[in-house]
């Protein structure tokens, strides 16, 4: 999947459209967030009616990422490229203001550009589906044939965060952009929650569809990129190892190309077409606590991967993706959640993988080590 289809799923993506066939000829508009806002559907009071509020009054998305295009530093790495206004520039809208690409022949009355990441980002433009979605008699099939994104499929919520939480193109990284890494678990698990928990899935699950979505658009992006850098390089391999150690000897999932990962744009496209596979498998995998412990277990016995001739760099970026991912099962998994031993060692763990240029090798094996041994790992 390339990062243009990702960008259209993105942002209500802005250009996507899964819609009745009756219909297909006729894309649905996007009716603004004040159609989901009336007191008595998604703007009242409760755990089941105010998910309009919690996303207009505290999520991050619904003010901050097109306000972040005023700053000082957007107006800098604008000034790198050329763009005389970030705020209008599609190359900064794409994802910080998705809306402004929403053509007007799609924009309902209440459509409003400055929503920034609204509720239709996310689900889908909401004209074939707003009034139907809460009939009793709708399946969730229904809603979805009607054009409502599918967010409980862990496969379709990943790729629809993934164009905006991961992907930063080469001219921009070059810029002065900050590099992004997505991680669909603990990033959701910081979001205000307007959903319900029972729906959310398995954290653990969700972390491992969100690492190999990841893992297909970094590939995906490497292959556009004529001369990807040793530091972008080394990102895709911190990444790539990361997903091939918690999938690898599992009969449920398809084997891994056999590349060695080297930095080619024929690789590339095989672990992007190998990654989808992967996240595709884990989104329909039923999931439980020891599928959870599987994965935990394989990944704190790899300290042997951090040492033995692996140059410094690529072993910093395996530790950046590890620590984030340990911390995701461990989290899920009741018998260490709030075990002691286990949660400092990850944190010594953390503490090590915090910088590139500063990263120890030995030392974080080392901890990796001892972090097993808190498991009880034999």
């Amino acid at each position: 999947m390339s990062k243009s289809i990702c960008h259209q799923i993105v942002g209500g993506c802005v250009l996507a459209l899964i819609a009745l066939p009756t219909l297909a000829d006729i894309p649905a508009k996007f009716l603004g967030a004040t159609s989901c806002a009336s007191s008595s559907c998604h703007g009242g009071g409760g755990a089941k009616q105010n998910q309009y509020l919690v996303w207009s009054l505290r999520d991050f998305h619904s003010q901050r990422p097109p306000a972040t295009l005023a700053n000082a530093r957007s107006k800098q790495i604008g000034e790198a490229l050329g763009i005389d206004d970030p705020t209008t520039d599609t190359r900064c809208t794409i994802c910080h203001a998705p809306l402004a690409s929403v053509s007007p022949d799609r924009r309902g009355e209440d459509f409003k550009v400055s929503e920034g990441v609204s509720c239709e980002s996310c689900h889908g433009p909401a004209e074939n589906w707003l009034r139907a979605h809460t009939r009793m008699d709708y399946t969730r099939a229904d809603r979805v044939a009607a054009g409502m994104r599918d967010l409980q499929n862990l496969y379709v919520r990943a790729n629809t965060c993934v164009a905006c939480h991961q992907v930063v193109s080469a001219p921009l990284l070059k810029a002065g952009h900050p590099e992004l890494l997505f991680e669909l678990d603990g990033q959701s698990v910081s979001e205000p929650k307007h959903w319900s928990l029972e729906k959310n899935g398995n954290g653990a699950q969700a972390w491992l569809v969100g690492q190999a979505v990841a893992l297909r658009e970094m590939s995906w992006e490497l292959t556009q990129d004529s001369a990807p850098t040793e530091k972008e390089i080394n990102r895709w391999k911190g990444l790539a190892w990361l997903v091939v150690r918690s999938v690898d000897n599992q009969t449920a999932f398809p084997a891994v190309p056999d590349i060695n990962f080297r930095p080619e744009s024929d690789n590339f496209q095989a672990i992007q077409k190998w990654a989808d596979n992967v996240a595709q498998t884990a989104a329909g995998l039923t999931w439980s606590d020891q599928s959870s412990a599987a994965d935990l277990t394989a990944l704190a016995k790899t300290s042997a991967d951090f040492t033995g001739g692996v140059p410094q760099p690529v072993a910093a970026r395996r530790a950046e993706r590890l620590v984030l991912g340990l911390d995701r099962l461990v989290t899920n998994l009741p018998e260490y959640k709030d075990n002691h031993s286990v949660q400092s060692a990850l944190n010594d763990l953390f503490k090590l993988a915090q910088s590139v240029p500063d990263f120890d090798p030995a030392a974080f094996a080392a901890a990796l080590d001892k972090f097993n041994q808190a498991l009880g790992s034999k």
